[in-house]
Parts: C-alpha cells; structure tokens; sequence
C-alpha cells in the first residue's frame, strides 16, 4: 500500500472516539462518544465508521486502536467485507495498548502506560512483547481515572463515617449528593457508572493542588501504581535489563502534576537512569502508524490486518 493513500485512524477510547482523515499532507480530526467495553465492540465501531462515511469521508485504509479489544482478525476481516465496496483496501486493528505504544516510542523497545478511563501498558523488547493492566475497572485499570475518581468518592464515605480524615473532596461530591448516604444507589443505577466516576478525578487534582493531604495522598499512589505497571512491563520483556529503559506515562491521568512527579519518583527508583517521561504522545499517532509497522516488528503479531 502506498503511504500516500487516505487513512482514517481511530483512537477508540471509554470516554471518547478520536478520529483523523489523512490524505497527502492534508488532515482533519473529529470525535465521537466513548465505546462501552461490556458491550460488542464491532457494532459500535462500525458505527463510527459509518458516521463518518455519512459525512462524505473517503478513505482507502482504516487502522484502528480500540479499548477493550479481545478477538481482532475477525473484526478486521468483517469491516473489511462493509466498507471494500466504497473503496476501503485494508483495515488494520490492534488493540489500543498497541497504538498507544506506536504514538510513544514508534517501533522501538521501553514500555509505555496509557492512562485515561481506564488503563493499559505494554512493554516491547527484541522479541517479546508483554501487556499489563488493561483489565478493567472491575479487576483492574489500577492508577486510571476511575480507579483515582473512585478512591475520591471513597474517601469521601470514610470521612462521613468517621473511618478516614476529612477532606475538601466532601464538598464537591455532596453538590452532586447531597445525601450522601444515597449516593451509591444512585451511581449503582446508572449505566454510565463507569465515566461518572471517572468524572471525580479532575476534583482530586484540583483538591491535592490546593493542599488537601487525603486528595494528595490519592495521586500519589496512583503514580506508584502506573509506575508497578511499566516496571513489571520492563522485567518481563529483559528491557529491565537495558542501561537506558525507555518509559513514557501518557493520556489524561498524567495531566494531574502530583501524579506525574510520583509515577517518574518511582520509575527512577527502580532504574535510576531510565529515560521517563509523560505527555508525549498522541495515540490517534499510533494508530495512524498501524499500517506502517514492520513484518519483523515484534508488534507485528499483535496487530490484525485484512487486505493489502
């Protein structure tokens, strides 16, 4: 396939879809709603695609980063079935730990952690390749959004029981409760549960900024958290070997300046020299790079692609 032929890349994410059209030297990005990962993902991708299409986008190849991806080559395969007839000749489709890391490092060795909703890492080596994480709010996703919006929201009930410090988070989560002791059957009722509590985290950052120590104490140790998972990352591919590791902390979470300092804090206690850093990537970059990605990469075979 020709690099200049049209891409459409989309960073399927819980709290939302980013899309970019490339064609040459021209772009355009837009975004649509998050994907629910409990749910079939191919319905709700091909529903973005179709939107897309809708609005006169044409494309000949379609790379995709999806959250809570499982099964890919059948996905690939069908979406290549439903949009070949309007001219689509490949479709490449990976999980978003895979496009996230692409934004990251490109096609080298380190491990990045991708933390917004949700959270996944993946570490790359000279020949393995390891996930971490990325199990989901219920057994996982330890350091994410949800997971610091629900140690917010815990904190909250610790306090208003007697069983934990007060803290300044109290007020912001009573302006949405104020009983509180309804709260949790009103947030088990709703179906956007997930996101809704996501939706606390801004309020711990902003309430650690301010000096409350339980809001502080929150980001800290979602820092460490994201930290165990590119480390174990590290082992488990031998980079935790290497003189220089390479690790990048990307997406929203790492946006929050505490929990940045603590994820770095913990990264250079384990490797002092390692080369760490957050914020500098884009995982819609990632995913436009999907096609790009080398037959001997050891990505290669996490990457599903249907057609040429």
């Amino acid at each position: 396939m020709n690099g200049a032929a049209a891409t459409l890349a989309i960073d399927a994410g819980q709290t939302s879809v980013k899309l970019r059209l490339r064609s040459g030297d021209r772009a355009a990005e837009w975004s649509a709603p998050g994907i629910r990962t409990d749910g079939p993902l191919l319905p709700q991708l091909a529903a973005v695609v179709d939107r897309a299409v809708a609005d006169g986008r044409t494309f000949e190849r379609l790379a995709l980063g999806v959250s809570g991806l499982e099964s890919s080559h059948a996905e690939a395969a069908e979406l290549l079935e439903r949009y070949r007839p309007g001219g689509v000749r490949s479709v490449h489709i990976a999980h978003d730990s895979v496009s996230a890391f692409l934004g990251a490092l490109g096609d080298e060795r380190g491990a990045v952690v991708a933390a917004g909703t949700g959270v996944v890492a993946l570490a790359v080596g000279r020949t393995e390749v390891a996930r971490v994480d990325g199990w989901g709010h219920l057994i996982g996703d330890a350091g994410s959004g949800y997971w610091i919006g629900r140690a917010g929201l815990d904190a909250v009930m610790r306090a208003h029981d007697g069983r934990g410090h007060p803290t300044a988070l109290t007020g912001h989560v009573a302006a949405d409760f104020p009983d509180l002791e309804r709260a949790y059957l009103e947030l088990q009722a709703d179906p956007d549960r997930v996101r809704r509590t996501a939706g606390y985290a801004p309020a711990v950052t902003a309430a650690a900024a301010a000096g409350d120590r339980v809001a502080a104490a929150i980001l800290d140790g979602a820092g460490r958290e994201l930290a165990l998972s590119a480390l174990a990352g590290l082992r488990r591919t031998g980079e935790a070997d290497a003189e220089r590791p390479r690790v990048r902390g990307i997406g929203g979470v790492f946006a929050a300046p505490a929990l940045a300092a603590a994820f770095i804090r913990a990264v250079r206690a384990d490797h002092p020299g390692a080369d760490v850093a957050v914020g500098e990537s884009n995982p819609l970059d990632g995913a436009g790079l999907l096609p790009e990605v080398a037959a001997t990469s050891a990505l290669a075979a996490r990457i599903a692609t249907a057609g040429t």
